[in-house]
């Protein structure tokens, strides 16, 4: 069985056509989309480096990570949203860059230890089983290879600002886009990465200022946040 949730792949199969509308509903990914771009370029020196990126949407970081020289696999089930991804891509000639509608599980079976580099941003929080996507992610990474995945806290503070603040005060994002009892805490994603045998370097967290638009990375992992990791050397 699939670890998808239906009721999640029609609400961005639904949003396709406006992954690339820098005012659409995915406006935030847009804007925070440079500083996690030069968050994982400084850890993991991406130019070069074969990339795969879990639950890749529209491809807004895949792009941009070919954009600086990797060579970028997308991979995701919303086949909508890929195809916009592919068209993107296609028209803004972007290269070293391919897409494949496929579950992290699926292509960790068939592509084991075959990738520098693994991304799985704001896509934990939207699966049944999350740990069994960070597992697969392991499974991709060679050994010695960086890992990188980001998602919601979950305390009343997040809740505030992710689901009533930017859903239905500030309207950033669509009702509903968020399910709070999904959100992960730090302790929790930790605990699931250890269990993948993985390293963890680095917890970072992304604060927003709705006043001026303006995002940064700062050592506040309250409400968004990401974390970078490395599969051992000794890995098999």
């Amino acid at each position: 069985m699939t670890n998808v949730d239906p009721q999640e792949l029609a609400k961005f199969s639904d949003l396709a056509h406006k992954w690339w509308d820098p005012e659409s509903e995915f406006r935030p990914l847009h804007e925070i989309n440079p500083l996690r771009l030069d968050w994982i370029d400084q850890h993991a020196a991406i130019k070069g480096k074969t990339v795969v990126d879990v639950g890749c949407g529209g491809g807004i970081l895949a792009e941009s990570m070919a954009r600086r020289g990797a060579n970028v696999l997308g991979i995701d089930l919303a086949d909508k949203s890929l195809k916009v991804a592919q068209l993107h891509a296609m028209e803004a000639g972007v290269a070293n860059l391919d897409y494949r509608c496929v579950a992290a599980e699926a292509l960790a079976a068939e592509q084991p230890a075959q990738y520098d580099v693994v991304t799985c941003m704001e896509m934990l929080e939207h699966v049944p089983d999350p740990a069994s996507v960070i597992q697969a992610c392991a499974a991709m990474a060679k050994p010695g290879g960086w890992l990188f995945f980001s998602t919601l806290n979950r305390n009343p503070k997040s809740f505030l600002f992710a689901v009533l603040g930017a859903e239905y005060l500030l309207k950033m994002l669509p009702k509903g886009t968020h399910e709070y009892a999904r959100f992960i805490r730090p302790a929790e994603l930790a605990r699931c990465i250890r269990e993948a045998h993985l390293d963890l370097v680095q917890f970072k967290g992304m604060e927003y200022n709705p006043l001026t638009r303006h995002y940064w990375l700062s050592g506040d992992t309250s409400v968004n946040y990401m974390v970078a990791c490395r599969k051992p050397v000794s890995a098999v």
